[in-house]
């Protein structure tokens, strides 16, 4: 019996569902101090950095048929990759924290029954499409982006022709390099995460290509929502706009299920990050766990500003997979015989201080790009230094 696989169809439902969310929304709120034409052009151009990434991300996991964690383990050994397991599991368990935190907060400002009502609310729905499973989501995917298609749909009609000219926004200013790297920042959250799911794949590049593209438009739309919502209402409260502009029922669906499709994400992943950690860890029960204690950290702990948690995770992840990249596209090794692969853990610090040095530097593109550049290049010059030494020793011991 041949093994279940994912189509290219169910894949791209997938990242629509990743990129219908409530956390993209708020980020898109961030860019509007710039204003619409320049932040447009932000978004525009954080995002297809970072989904051109994603996509050679994925593309990783879809042709070996591996997790992401476990793609991790060709580049930094099999002890080595568990220093970015433990790191995603931890960054998976704060974006659902995050998740159900703002789909529990916007949910209650347009039906207040409690935040704790709403988390638990949420929390639940989750682990009903956890233990469904990822590749029995099929219908019900379906069905759940279907309605959430039409009414995003709705919300961006009553934000863009409900109200007048666009009102002068007061915030703090923000660089347009500074814009760009918001932007990149969600389609890099998804790189340590992808390939669990194009690894199931029939056909790896089709799926990935569409993931990818699914995403990255999805994702754009609801930035623009955010930062038009702002722009336009000079709300910053995505349940106020909502209540306002009449959307009282069809604004809480949009508000549970786009939290519910994106944050079953994070909560999979994790659990199939932590099965890499241990084999003996069943990764459906370990993404029941993070879910659980997402929920319970979402209804005790404030967590309204995620700029920080943000480039923290570029900070880790962009020069990680920055040296996949480069070992799998291009120098095309594989250390996962190994139990380190010191010089790669090296390179991967370096490419993180840079990350954080750069984030006080003003470049039109961002941080992520010049670092994966810079880590790239670090890779590329270690790869040509060492094969040289290698061809030399293998002369030196034939002669």
């Amino acid at each position: 019996m041949s093994e279940k696989r994912t189509s290219v169809f169910s894949n791209g439902l997938i990242w629509f569902g990743a990129g219908v969310s409530i956390a993209e929304i708020l980020t898109g709120t961030y860019l509007a101090p710039l204003g619409f034409e320049k932040g447009i052009a932000a978004i525009l151009l954080g995002h297809v950095i970072g989904c051109v990434l994603l996509f050679l991300a994925g593309l990783i996991g879809g042709y070996t048929r591996k997790s992401s964690m476990e793609t991790v383990k060709m580049s930094f050994g099999e002890r080595g990759s568990l220093l970015f397991c433990a790191l995603n599991v931890l960054q998976l368990v704060g974006w659902t924290s995050i998740m159900i935190y703002d789909g529990a907060l916007a949910a209650g400002g347009i039906f207040p029954a409690g935040k704790w009502i709403w988390c638990l609310v949420i929390g639940g729905l989750i682990l009903v499409w956890i233990l469904i499973g990822i590749q029995n989501l099929g219908k019900i995917n379906t069905l759940a982006m279907g309605a959430l298609f039409i009414l995003t749909l709705i919300l961006c009609r009553v934000i863009f022709t409900g109200y007048g000219a666009a009102e002068a926004v007061s915030g703090e200013a923000m660089s347009f390099g500074a814009a760009v790297e918001l932007s990149v920042a969600m389609p890099l959250s998804w790189f340590p995460l992808i390939s669990d799911y194009t690894r199931e794949a029939e056909r790896p590049f089709a799926a990935t290509a569409a993931s990818a593209a699914v995403y990255g438009v999805v994702s754009i739309f609801m930035y623009v929502i955010g930062m038009g919502a702002a722009i336009y209402t000079g709300e910053y409260d995505i349940s106020i706009i909502m209540v306002k502009a009449g959307l009282g029922l069809t604004g809480l669906l949009i508000i549970v299920l786009s939290t519910v499709t994106t944050t079953f994400l994070d909560a999979y992943s994790a659990g199939v990050s932590s099965v890499s950690i241990s084999q003996k860890i069943k990764e459906k029960w370990a993404a029941v766990a993070v879910t659980v204690i997402g929920t319970a950290a979402a209804m005790m702990f404030p967590m309204d500003n995620i700029t920080n948690f943000l480039y923290l995770i570029g900070s880790v992840f962009a020069p990680m997979i920055a040296i996949q990249i480069m070992d799998y596209f291009f120098i095309k090794q594989d250390h996962k015989r190994e139990s380190f692969c010191i010089s790669n853990l090296v390179i991967w610090f370096a490419g993180f201080v840079i990350y954080r040095i750069l984030m006080h530097v003003d470049t039109p593109v961002g941080s992520t790009l010049p670092d994966m550049a810079a880590t790239m290049g670090l890779c590329l010059v270690y790869y040509r230094v060492t094969a040289g030494h290698k061809t030399n020793t293998q002369n030196v011991i034939k002669v």
